[in-house]
């Protein structure tokens, strides 16, 4: 069932959300039409408004990684859902409270203690819109999809979670693989920017598109 709810409160932590101005008519109407697409073809709720946000811990969460290692990933042989770019960062949708097993993985995959650049956006947060599947683009660096989902077919039942885990033929994709995958492109991203003198701590920068 499609709906919209107001927008969700965030961490004390958390960056503010930097708007470069008011919204312009046209783009109120654009944001308003996005909205209704992702709210009747794939019934996500949204903040219904320019420029429009999509929540996630309902339907969907949300691995955030640099775009590098977010590319490598879906070159590789795991299998994923939906992905989408915003600047220089990709996210991997998965399935809802995927983001509160993240830190578990990352542990029991012995990757904890290593700084990755890999994030998780769960209940609470939000993510950039992309413009919908085979319409027109948004401006430059807007999001855009990757591997959009399919209008008219729910995508949660193919988004990567623990029920997948162990499960090399079934319809959900391995979480577990997925972020074994995802840590080891990250750290390959990580060790081949210090080899070029351009390492920093993306872990600490998270992006304000992603929140």
């Amino acid at each position: 069932m499609a709906f919209t709810v107001p927008s969700p409160r965030s961490s004390p932590d958390a960056p503010p959300v930097r708007r470069t101005g008011p919204v312009r008519p046209f783009d109120a109407v654009a944001g308003a039409a996005l909205a209704r697409w992702y709210e009747r073809e794939l019934g996500w709720a949204t903040e219904g408004r320019a420029p429009v946000r999509l929540l996630t811990g309902l339907r969907f969460d949300v691995l955030v990684l640099p775009a590098e290692a977010g590319h490598a990933v879906l070159r590789s042989p795991v299998r994923t859902g939906p992905a989408l770019l915003t600047g220089d960062r990709v996210g991997l949708l998965i399935a809802a409270g995927g983001a509160d097993e993240l830190p578990g993985l990352l542990d029991w995959l012995e990757w904890g203690p290593i700084p990755l650049g890999l994030a998780a956006v769960g209940a609470g947060g939000r993510i950039p819109a992309p413009a919908a599947p085979g319409g027109a683009g948004g401006s430059p660096g807007a999001a855009l999809w990757l591997r959009p989902p399919e209008p008219g077919r729910a995508p949660e039942p193919l988004l990567p979670a623990l029920a997948g885990f162990g499960n090399g033929g079934g319809a959900a994709p391995d979480l577990v693989r997925l972020v074994d995958a995802a840590a080891t492109e990250c750290h390959r991203v990580r060790l081949s920017r210090a080899r070029a003198g351009r390492y920093g701590d993306r872990a600490a920068d998270q992006p304000l598109a992603f929140s």
